[in-house]
């Protein structure tokens, strides 16, 4: 988010949108991320509920958490409760939001309001989420800041952030396999047509 705030400080006069180093693999194939930077997922840590994941219609590429702390995919369109996580709060590290969000909504809530959707087996299996997800406790199931999808980095990195606009649609990309910031919605993402002539911004390492 730092970067994103940086970009849309340098961004030239009347210039709306410029292209970014994040491009669709066409058919390539879904990858799954944390939402939270920094925290990378780990095949051999997961705790899928039997025979999940199964992408049922090609369309469930968000995860949800069950009260037992198993895990299911889940369509990102389809509106749920979920958890976020704060790590500024220690006395109060996880937020359950009772309002429905889609996917993608609700990692907007959690980045505005707190750090970011639930990500990670590490805060998963934190006691204060254990104890919220006991007999009694307050949820069933929630959703967590687990998601696939087949964007790539120009650059080859496998950085899992990710800032799309709240229209974007993870479940089918039919057209619009290269990606934009647009500078006057906070520095949002869309997708559009890699044919488009646009301004971009280059990254120097040095």
């Amino acid at each position: 988010m730092k970067d994103m705030k940086r970009l849309i400080n340098i961004s030239a006069g009347d210039q709306r949108e410029a292209w970014i180093g994040l491009y669709d693999q066409t058919h390539g194939n879904r990858t799954w991320y944390w939402s939270q930077p920094g925290v990378e997922f780990d095949e051999s840590e997961t705790n899928w509920n039997t025979n999940e994941p199964n992408d049922y219609g090609g369309m469930q590429n968000c995860g949800i958490l069950w009260n037992n702390l198993k895990w299911d995919d889940k369509s990102c369109n389809i509106p749920s409760k979920f958890l976020c996580y704060n790590e500024s709060n220690s006395f109060q590290k996880f937020h359950l939001i009772q309002e429905n969000k889609k996917w993608i909504e609700a990692q907007s809530y959690c980045r505005e309001k707190h750090t970011d959707l639930i990500s990670g087996t590490k805060q998963i299996q934190d006691e204060e989420v254990k104890n919220e997800s006991s007999p009694g406790g307050r949820y069933t199931d929630v959703l967590m800041g687990l998601f696939s999808d087949t964007w790539r980095r120009s650059d080859g990195n496998s950085f899992s952030f990710r800032h799309w606009n709240l229209k974007f649609n993870n479940q089918r990309i039919i057209s619009g396999q290269c990606a934009m910031t647009v500078f006057d919605d906070g520095g949002r993402w869309k997708n559009e047509n890699c044919g488009e002539r646009k301004p971009f911004i280059c990254y120097d390492g040095e």
